[in-house]
């Protein structure tokens, strides 16, 4: 048998399917749950893309997995109580708006491992979170070729717009504001991440005055 096999063997026997709720399961559930939700907060704090990171969501993931795992012990244990704790749980409602949808992923995540540690199948959550974490680390980094979006703001005296418009990639057109100043353009562009220069080259055409390279995440700024 092998170290593999062995670890398998470990996790089968360590399972508390289809046995009674004790102190023990309680502790060795709730430790379960915490170690693979701190897997989780590692996770999001290291492929978190978003405009700011929030802490506090992070740790709620950690603390939703062990009160979903807290709920589940005695939903598995006791059918009569099944019932009734579902008929319970349907009033509740949550209103926090999610605005990353990679959020939503890393909450039903959490939600998860605590129903499969609660339910006592230990060796679904060890496993199957790490691979998990794996898959998201590597879509986090991978691009598949494609170029990120940014919102290029460009600052520029009457005039001087199509000279502009030559030196740029395909593009969109987000706002134009024109004041006395000048013009303000607010352009939508995708670029890879060596194609920084633009923004010095736009910066050497007669007339323009300002231009700012930022990050852009479909409705919201980074």
């Amino acid at each position: 048998m092998g170290p593999l096999d062995q670890l398998l063997k470990t996790l089968e026997d360590l399972s508390f399917v289809d046995r009674p709720l004790t102190a023990g399961r309680v502790i060795v559930t709730l430790l379960i749950t915490f170690a693979a939700g701190l897997f989780i907060f590692y996770i999001y704090r290291k492929t978190f893309k978003g405009v700011l990171y929030t802490r506090n969501f992070n740790v709620g993931l950690v603390m939703t997995a062990l009160v979903t795992s807290l709920i589940i012990m005695p939903i598995s244990s006791n059918i009569i109580l099944s019932l009734g704790m579902v008929g319970a749980l349907s009033i509740v409602r949550f209103r926090t708006a999610i605005k990353d949808p990679i959020d939503t992923v890393f909450m039903f995540w959490a939600i998860a491992v605590g129903l499969a540690c609660g339910a006592g199948f230990y060796m679904v959550a060890i496993v199957g979170t790490p691979m998990i974490g794996l898959f998201v680390f590597a879509l986090s980094r991978a691009h598949f070729g494609s170029a990120d979006p940014y919102l290029l703001v460009i600052q520029h005296n009457n005039g001087t717009e199509g000279e502009i418009q030559k030196a740029l990639p395909a593009h969109r057109l987000q706002s134009r504001t024109v004041n006395a100043n000048g013009v303000e353009l607010m352009i939508e562009v995708r670029l890879q991440a060596d194609d920084a220069a633009l923004v010095d080259n736009l910066r050497k055409i007669k007339g323009v005055k300002h231009a700012a390279l930022i990050s852009y995440n479909g409705d919201y700024v980074s």
